[in-house]
């Protein structure tokens, strides 16, 4: 598997936990305020995860177009 197959793969399974959990607490999967918590902290993380990823392929696209001129 290459680089780029890996960061695709990656960016799928980041945003299917995602979404994963959201569906667990639109439909009461939460059997308390902890659980709740917990919840939210993980789609706060793994969103943290996808938004620092995207950010660093952007760097490290500017900086292979930088070193082409």
């Amino acid at each position: 598997m290459n680089v780029s197959d890996f960061i695709v793969k990656y960016r799928k399974s980041l945003q299917n936990r995602i979404e994963d959990i959201s569906l667990s607490l639109s439909t009461g999967g939460c059997s308390s305020y902890e659980d709740y918590r917990a919840m939210v902290g993980e789609i706060q993380g793994l969103s943290f995860a996808l938004d620092d990823l995207q950010t660093l392929l952007k760097k490290a696209n500017h900086d292979e177009d930088s070193l082409g001129t």
